[in-house]
């Protein structure tokens, strides 16, 4: 069986309630040359819950210039996660594909910090 298609085990609804999952404005992106896949460090303006930084392997579709300004869905509550010489703060999502690594994208702004219903 694919792993992809494979049925994960059901959550509750209260488990789901406990992933902080909001909408952020990236701010900055630098490369991560030290990281084993391509990949660049971004900074996001999460409003009330501040700036966050982390690692995310999108270098192969994104360029620094067309992520500043764009706003991002991120988990913020996951625990921070010590990436080579760098401390990943929030995890950036997306979807794989043989092209890389495509982020979740909001359809119309939003104020950074909202919750995702």
């Amino acid at each position: 069986m694919n792993e992809q298609l494979a049925i994960t085990e059901e959550i509750s609804w209260t488990d789901f309630e406990k992933v902080l999952i909001v909408a952020g404005t990236v701010t900055r992106v630098e490369p991560f040359p030290e990281a084993r896949k391509p990949a660049w460090k971004v900074w996001v303006d999460f409003g009330p819950y501040g700036e966050r930084k982390t690692s995310a392997q999108i270098a192969a579709l994104y360029s620094p210039e067309s992520l500043v300004g764009r706003q991002i869905v991120g988990v913020i509550n996951f625990s921070e996660k010590q990436i080579g010489p760098f401390r990943s703060q929030f995890l950036l999502t997306g979807f794989h594909t043989e092209q890389g690594v495509v982020i979740t994208a909001i359809e119309r702004a939003v104020p950074n910090g909202t919750r995702l219903a």
